[in-house]
């Protein structure tokens, strides 16, 4: 379920304290992936990529 497709969608409310943990283990992660990434080369950085946002599109 996408977030726009809840009820009270317009009323969206969040707790930044419970949130930033959260959000700080994923830029975490993405640094950990992006260094990976680094060591693959070029081209294969662009085809993972394009795969990515062909997967999150779908």
């Amino acid at each position: 379920m996408y977030i726009h497709q809840k009820k009270d969608w317009p009323k969206f409310t969040w707790d930044p304290d419970a949130i930033t943990p959260l959000l700080g283990e994923v830029r975490h992660r993405q640094g950990k992936i992006l260094g990976v990434m680094q060591g693959l080369g070029f081209r294969l950085q662009e085809e993972t990529v394009l795969k990515t946002l062909t997967l999150d599109v779908l």
